[in-house]
């Protein structure tokens, strides 16, 4: 009997240090929520306007002759992947991992230190601290292979934002651009002319593109994080007190059994 409350003793203690470890992720991914999510509505605001300013551009004659306006007719397919820098965020990575099994020729650029470790690269790029410089440094390599060529579909996967409790992985593709069926707008001037202007337009729409994908699944990593530690507190929570009723139940068999005893030894 002793060396069961012993173990039980063990095992409260074990549990009850990951407990402390599960409140300590918790409070950490719960203060980064707000300043992720601050993020990543700011990013959508401007990709929102910047969308229209491509659309508006797309619609002149001129910039339809662009490369990167071309029809896709192959099946070279390059995906941008964007994963944590850490696990313990439920199934997020997990999720991104298991939505790339559906284009299994592409070839992969990873973002995030997960991404990385699953699909290798030339360097590591965090996906919480991916800096604008890094973003421009892949735009500008992403356009270049594109019109070379290189590949006919360039897309980003990454996860969508639903809400605090929901996140959804998803594909958008960054190039080719689609074409509009918006008529040109009247009374505006490019210098020096449209298509110069739209192909320098491009490296920074994608630039952005790549910032405001890469906050938004961050976004969601923190709050998949918060979601799992707040379901990992609870369950701890459950079974320490689970252990606790076994171990007083123990420790009362222990106690009666040693009145027994003393009884019976006063009696004889």
């Amino acid at each position: 009997m002793g060396a069961a409350i012993k173990q039980l003793r063990t095992r409260i203690k074990s549990v009850n240090s990951t407990l402390h470890l599960t409140k300590a992720m918790g409070l950490v991914a719960s203060s980064k929520i707000r300043k992720s999510t601050l993020q990543m509505m700011q990013s959508r605001d401007y990709m929102t306007a910047f969308q229209s300013a491509v659309d508006l551009m797309i619609s002149d004659s001129e910039c339809k002759k662009s490369p990167y306006v071309r029809e896709s007719s192959g099946n070279k397919i390059c995906l941008v992947v964007v994963a944590g820098d850490r696990g313990l965020a439920g199934g997020y990575n997990a999720n991104i991992f298991r939505f790339l099994r559906a284009y299994p020729g592409a070839d992969l650029i990873a973002i995030g230190k997960r991404a990385w470790e699953q699909y290798g690269g030339e360097e590591m790029c965090s996906s919480e601290h991916f800096t604008p410089k890094q973003a421009r440094a892949l735009a500008e390599r992403l356009c270049d292979e594109f019109v070379a060529g290189t590949y006919d579909r360039i897309g980003i996967v990454w996860t969508q934002f639903v809400s605090i409790m929901a996140q959804e992985p998803t594909v958008t593709w960054i190039l080719p651009l689609a074409r509009t069926s918006n008529k040109p707008a009247s009374g505006i001037l490019f210098e020096p002319d449209a298509l110069s202007v739209f192909h320098r337009v491009i490296v920074e729409y994608v630039t952005g593109l790549l910032i405001a994908k890469v906050k938004e699944s961050f976004a969601c990593e923190v709050a998949s994080r918060r979601n799992a530690m707040d379901s990992a507190q609870k369950n701890a929570q459950e079974m320490i007190d689970e252990l606790r009723l076994s171990y007083n139940r123990a420790r009362q068999g222990t106690i009666t059994q040693e009145i027994t005893e003393i009884v019976a030894g006063s009696g004889s």
